[in-house]
């Protein structure tokens, strides 16, 4: 029973270790960054998708104030003034619809902006991280090979030169953990540069995304306001509008 266990713990041991290599854990953190900026492209497609929609919605309202509006003068020129007001009040209920739909692209711009730039800003991340990923793979594959010049002179001696080989492997050693701990130290220093430059960049990212959030909650004074109209249309500013198409008319032929 304790060989079946010893066998066991080392199989246990064997796969824990190929779980660990740095060459498949650094594959899949690769493949990971990827899936996930394939997922978020895909969100921001379905974004500007609904974009789109607002703009096409946007269009045909305007065509058709456009188009109630002459349908409106045609029925004046038949000298029927019920049809002519009736085609302007749908035109004002277009109108009102048409300043709210306007003010729903306005933010679904703002919103498609803001997604380009977070796609582009973590495709270049994905870049970086992918490019040393590929770089610590050789320096893996370095230390690896390296490793195996230590064990070979390790193990190669000779009754007449042991001493000799002892300490030619010894100051290999000693060199390349010098190596080892200045390029350590060079790597560190570089990488609080650039997480430094990160982080101004996040906080000018985070500062100028909470003045737009202070502006929409009303906690700032916004760039501009708009305000939908969403009061009903009353029978006087039809009538107004009436008179006002018929004088434009009587100009027009006199």
């Amino acid at each position: 029973m304790g060989r079946f266990f010893n066998w066991i713990k080392a199989i246990f041991n064997r796969m824990m270790n190929r779980l660990e290599d740095p060459d498949l854990m650094l594959d899949q953190a690769r493949r990971d960054m990827q899936d996930t900026l394939r997922d978020n492209k895909e969100k921001a497609v379905q974004a500007i998708t609904q974009r789109n929609n607002l703009q096409a919605m946007v269009d045909d309202h305007e065509r058709k104030t456009a188009q109630l509006e002459q349908q409106a003068i045609m029925s004046l020129k038949q000298d029927n003034r019920d049809l002519a007001r009736q085609f302007l009040r749908e035109k004002a209920n277009y109108a009102n619809t048409l300043e709210s739909l306007r003010a729903s692209l306005g933010q679904a711009n703002q919103t498609v902006d803001v997604v380009k730039v977070a796609i582009r800003r973590q495709e270049e991340e994905t870049r970086k991280k992918t490019a040393e990923a590929l770089a610590m793979k050789a320096q893996y594959k370095q230390a690896q090979i390296e490793t195996s010049i230590n064990k070979a002179l390790e193990g190669f001696t000779t009754e007449a030169q042991f001493g000799t080989f002892e300490a030619a492997a010894e100051r290999i050693r000693d060199v390349k953990s010098e190596a080892a701990a200045r390029q350590e130290m060079m790597a560190e220093s570089l990488q609080g540069k650039v997480m430094a430059m990160e982080d101004k960049s996040f906080d000018y990212a985070a500062e100028e995304d909470l003045k737009k959030l202070e502006e929409r909650l009303g906690m700032a004074a916004p760039a501009e306001a708009h305000e939908a109209a969403t009061t009903p249309v009353e029978v006087a500013d039809v009538d107004k509008q009436l008179d006002e198409l018929e004088n434009r008319m009587n100009q027009g032929q006199s």
